[in-house]
């Protein structure tokens, strides 16, 4: 079972699906030469990707060009379908600091097929996630800076207030096309910035008032 800690909660609460969205920043999409979407990117990671905060990042050999992506991570608590935007923070238990690991090389691979990105998103340690703040600590979770250093150098310096699509959007939409239940995690998108991670590589996410994540690279 995988499982990630609420602060507050007695016991780790299991994981479902980890629902992701593309390119909800502009500038992000701009500097991967993406066009900005009229509608929310969604794919899925499986639980099986997850990575504890202080774990090691194991690179898979099928791939040569691992980036790294900063994202606020959101806990659902309470289940729903066709969420109403307006009800949709509602749903929230809490917020993380995530990274979403993507083998740049094999998506492009498959982007040029027209075939899923499963296999560049979705590899074992692909999904570094902190433990969770309850959502009552966030009083607006579009005004949070989000920072990510590999080996103590900046290299992601962003604020969710650019999200192309605010958090209770993406619930609300995310939630038109499946079921968002209880321990389904939400990732909301990276700002730009996104590089290279190496064998031996430190990474230190940092998301204001939600948390810290180190992870080290193999």
């Amino acid at each position: 079972m995988h499982a990630v800690v609420l602060q507050g909660q007695p016991r780790p609460i299991p994981v479902g699906k980890i629902v992701c969205v593309a390119r909800n920043y502009a500038e992000h999409a701009r500097e991967l030469g993406n066009p900005v979407p009229d509608r929310a990117v969604l794919f899925i990671k499986p639980a099986s990707s997850l990575l504890a905060d202080g774990g090691t990042v194991i690179i898979p050999a099928y791939g040569s060009d691992c980036h790294h992506e900063i994202e606020l991570a959101v806990l659902i608590g309470r289940p729903g379908k066709a969420i109403a935007e307006a009800e949709a923070l509602g749903h929230v238990a809490g917020y993380g600091v995530a990274l979403d690991l993507t083998l740049r090389d094999v998506q492009a691979d498959l982007k040029a097929k027209g075939l899923p990105w499963e296999i560049a998103k979705a590899f074992d340690t692909a999904c570094p996630l902190s433990a969770f703040v309850p959502a009552e600590r966030i009083t607006d979770p579009q005004h949070l800076r989000l920072q990510l250093r590999v080996n103590g150098k900046l290299r992601q310096d962003g604020t969710t207030a650019a999200m192309l699509r605010p958090v209770a959007r993406l619930l609300s939409e995310a939630s038109s096309y499946f079921t968002l239940e209880a321990g389904d995690i939400l990732l909301t998108g990276t700002p730009a910035g996104v590089g290279p991670l190496r064998s031996g590589d430190q990474v230190e996410a940092v998301i204001e008032g939600v948390g810290r994540l180190s992870v080290n690279v193999r």
